[in-house]
């Protein structure tokens, strides 16, 4: 279950951060991050991180691509985490 969780919190602070680095280099004109990667790094796991990154930086918070598929993708792996840990508590008592 470690492995997990440090994925987690490190693909999270990666978003995060990609989201910031995102936004600085608009405000300077300077080439960007593309929403591509953006939205695969909220894909595989960094969902979190990036939603807060949205709104902390208010980046991308017109797009309707993100404001759609970064909650979705929260949600999905909000489910997905309940699930296994679910699965994981009913193995682990039988």
């Amino acid at each position: 279950m470690l492995l997990p969780a440090g994925w987690l919190a490190l693909i999270n602070l990666v978003s995060f951060a990609a989201y910031g680095i995102d936004k600085l280099k608009a405000i300077r004109h300077e080439y960007r991050i593309s929403e591509a990667a953006l939205l695969t790094l909220a894909l595989v796991g960094g969902s979190a991180g990036a939603l807060l990154g949205m709104l902390v930086f208010r980046h991308k918070i017109r797009k309707p691509k993100f404001v759609i598929l970064v909650p979705l993708f929260l949600i999905i792996h909000l489910a997905l985490a309940v699930f296994f840990l679910k699965s994981a508590a009913s193995v682990r008592f039988m």
